[in-house]
C-alpha cells in the first residue's frame, strides 16, 4: 500500500505541474492577442520574436517536465531568431517549431487539465484501496489510475510537441549548410598551408639547386674541384627538396595509410609521438608486423579524417599537456569508425587556444561526423570522434 501511495503522490505532484502550466497557457493567450493586434499594427511588430520565444520556453518547460515522468527525452528542433527585426519576424512566423507549439498550446487548453482528475482519485482511492489492497491484500485499483493520467498527459504532451519531419529537414538544412561552410573554410586553409609550404620550402630550394648547377657548368672548364663541390651542394639540396615534398604530400594524403592502412599508420604514429602511447584495435584492417586482416577497411576519406585527428591529438598532448601516456582506440561500429584519443596530461584544452580542435572539428564535420572533447582543468584529456562509414 505504500508503494502505491508513494506512486500516486509522484503522479500527483506531475498532474500539479501539468495544472498550472496549463493555468499559464490559459493567460498567456491575452498575450497572443495583444501581440496579434500590435503586430497587425505594425507599432509592435517587435513584440512577435519575444512572444515566440517565450512559447518556446513554455514548450520547452513541458518538455522537461514529461521527460522527468517518463524518462523520454522530447527533442527540440527550432530556427534561431537572430538578426535584424525583419529577419527574426520571418523566422518566428515560418519556424515549424513554431506551429507545433501553438497546437500544443491550444490543446493544452484542454487536456492540461486533466490534473483535476487526481482530486476525486484521492478521495476515492484512500478508501477503496485502503480496504481492497490495506486490509485484504489485493491489487490496488483507483490510486494506480492517477499514474495513468500522468502517463497520457505525457503522451499527449510528446505527440504534439515532437519536432514534425518538416522541422526536421530545417534543421538539418541548417546544420548541414554550417558545416559546408566550416569545410570550405578549411579546405581553403589547407590549401593556403600547401601553397605557402611549396612557395617558402621547396620553390626555394629548387631555385637555389637551379642556380647551383649553372654555377657548376660555368666553372666546369676553368676549376673542375670547385664545380665538383657545387654538384654535391646541388645535390644536397635536391634532397632536402625531396624531403620537403614528401613532406607536403604526406599533409595532403600520408602514403603510409594507402600502405599500411588506418591502423598500421596510426600505429606509426604512436612510436614517433614521443610519448607512452597505447593503441586498440577493434575490427579493423590492421597491417603492422606479424598481424592478419582483422575486417575491412574505412573509405579513403575517413581514414584520412580519423589519421589526423590523431596526429593531432598526439602532437597536442606531446606539447601542451604535459602527459607522459596516452593511448589511442580505433573501434569498427555499424555504420561508423569511432576514435577515441586519451592523454593523462594537465587538461584544459580549449578550441579558441589554438590547438588544433576547430581544424580537426572542421575535417569531421565535413563528413557529417562528431567530436567530443572532454578535458576538465588537471586532466585528463579525451577526444572521440565517429565518422559514418559504409563498411
Amino acid at each position: 500500500m505504500r508503494n502505491t501511495v508513494r506512486q500516486a503522490a509522484r503522479a500527483t505532484v506531475q498532474l500539479a505541474g501539468a495544472v498550472v502550466l496549463a493555468f499559464f497557457s490559459i493567460i498567456f493567450i491575452t498575450v497572443l492577442l495583444i501581440t496579434a493586434v500590435a503586430t497587425l499594427a505594425v507599432v509592435g511588430a517587435g513584440l512577435l520574436p519575444e512572444t515566440v520565444l517565450l512559447i518556446r520556453r513554455m514548450a520547452g518547460a513541458k518538455r522537461r517536465a514529461v521527460a522527468a515522468w517518463s524518462g523520454r527525452e522530447i527533442p527540440e528542433a527550432y530556427l534561431p531568431i537572430e538578426g535584424p527585426l525583419r529577419e527574426r519576424l520571418r523566422t518566428a512566423v515560418r519556424d515549424p517549431g513554431t506551429h507545433a507549439d501553438l497546437r500544443w498550446m491550444v490543446a493544452y487548453y484542454g487536456y492540461g487539465c486533466l490534473g483535476f482528475l487526481a482530486v476525486p482519485l484521492w478521495l476515492v482511492g484512500l478508501l477503496v484501496d485502503g480496504v481492497w489492497q490495506g486490509l485484504l491484500g489485493r491489487e490496488a485499483v483507483v490510486l494506480p489510475l492517477i499514474s495513468r493520467v500522468a502517463d497520457l498527459d505525457a503522451a499527449w504532451s510528446t505527440a504534439l510537441l515532437k519536432p514534425s519531419p518538416k522541422a526536421r529537414l530545417v534543421e538539418r538544412v541548417e546544420e548541414l549548410t554550417e558545416t559546408r561552410a566550416g569545410a570550405i573554410a578549411a579546405h581553403g586553409a589547407e590549401l593556403r598551408r600547401i601553397e605557402r609550404d611549396l612557395h617558402d620550402g621547396t620553390q626555394a630550394r629548387l631555385v637555389a639547386l637551379s642556380m647551383r648547377i649553372g654555377l657548376a657548368k660555368r666553372a666546369y672548364e676553368r676549376d673542375p674541384e670547385a664545380a665538383r663541390k657545387l654538384l654535391d651542394d646541388a645535390q644536397d639540396q635536391a634532397e632536402e627538396a625531396l624531403t620537403e615534398l614528401r613532406h607536403v604530400v604526406r599533409g595532403i594524403h600520408p602514403p603510409i595509410l594507402t600502405d599500411r592502412g588506418l591502423a598500421g599508420a596510426v600505429r606509426a604514429l604512436a612510436a614517433s609521438s614521443g610519448l607512452d602511447v597505447t593503441v586498440r584495435v577493434d575490427g579493423l584492417e590492421d597491417r603492422h608486423a606479424g598481424a592478419a586482416d582483422d575486417g575491412p577497411r574505412p573509405p579513403a576519406a575517413v581514414e584520412a579524417a580519423a589519421y589526423f585527428v590523431v596526429a593531432e591529438a598526439l602532437t597536442n598532448a606531446a606539447k601542451h599537456s604535459g602527459a607522459e601516456r596516452a593511448s589511442v582506440q580505433l573501434v569498427r561500429l555499424p555504420a561508423r569508425l569511432r576514435v577515441a584519443v586519451r592523454d593523462e596530461g594537465r587538461g584544459g584544452a580549449d578550441e579558441a587556444g589554438g590547438s588544433g580542435l576547430l581544424g580537426m572539428r572542421r575535417r569531421v564535420a565535413a563528413l557529417d561526423g562528431t567530436l567530443l572533447v572532454t578535458s576538465p582543468a588537471g586532466g585528463p584529456t579525451v577526444i572521440e570522434v565517429e565518422l559514418p562509414c559504409v563498411w
